[in-house]
């Protein structure tokens, strides 16, 4: 069964990217959107103004030595155009969260990098069964291993062409991204680990599915037409599995 899936949910990404992508630019972007690149502290998100939204997000986890509080609010940017943002800070509703690129649990150093990923320039509808299962999970994994090894975690999102699930773009300014990307990678040079998954933003997306996620980040590269920064016998990997997490992980 988890096969039969597998295949069906890569044979509906094959064929929407022909739909979803528009010309790239020599940034990877499409050539009629304007761009901006946000560093905060902690984090860079890729921010796309026509779509309102974070189309790519970049970070180096490192060792868990921070205890700051999460950030209750959610705001706009205060330094970033009003056209390239969302409309409201407020909840989605019907049945999506206020998804985190970036999770604020691995910017705990700092106060105010929590802060700024409460910014909705780092926010994106994510079903709740997504955002809190397979989407979760993958920042758990981060969450463990970061304490083993530095980590550079990338990701982002896969729009695809269901209009159905659109159902925001009245209240935000926002389409609802049919898929999100991440890569992990782990190590360097010939110790370099990576592991990758495309996870649909259903509400099948659970912590026990993720493994059905899995894929390679040549797939990826093929999906958002940008090469990532892995060495190239990483490229066509894929695990059997994802990382297991640690014994005695704390996961806080």
């Amino acid at each position: 069964m988890k096969k039969i899936l597998s295949v069906s949910f890569y044979l509906f990404l094959s064929i929407f990217i022909c739909i979803a992508f528009l010309p790239l630019g020599s940034d990877n972007t499409p050539t009629n959107h304007k761009i901006l690149k946000l560093d905060y502290e902690g984090f860079t998100i890729w921010l796309d103004c026509k779509e309102r939204a974070p189309i790519k997000f970049r970070y180096n986890a490192q060792r868990d030595t921070g205890n700051a509080k999460r950030y209750k609010k959610f705001l706009l940017d205060p330094n970033v155009p009003e056209e390239c943002q969302q409309y409201s800070s407020k909840g989605y509703g019907n049945g999506y969260d206020r998804g985190h690129q970036v999770p604020a649990n691995h910017l705990d150093f700092s106060e105010n990098a929590i802060m700024q990923s409460n910014y909705m320039t780092n926010i994106l509808p994510q079903t709740s069964k997504m955002n809190r299962g397979a989407w979760l999970m993958t920042e758990e994994i981060v969450e463990c291993y970061r304490d083993i090894d530095e980590l550079l975690v990338l990701g982002g999102v896969i729009w695809g062409n269901n209009t159905e699930n659109d159902l925001f773009i009245e209240s935000h300014g926002v389409r609802t991204p049919d898929a999100f990307w991440k890569v992990i990678i782990r190590g360097k040079s010939s110790n370099e680990r990576v592991i990758a998954w495309i996870i649909p933003n259903s509400m099948d997306a659970s912590k026990k599915n993720l493994d059905m996620y899995l894929t390679t980040v040549e797939e990826i590269e093929k999906l958002i037409g940008e090469k990532l920064p892995v060495a190239d016998y990483s490229r066509s990997t894929k695990p059997s599995s994802s990382w297991v997490i640690p014994m005695g992980c704390n996961k806080g």
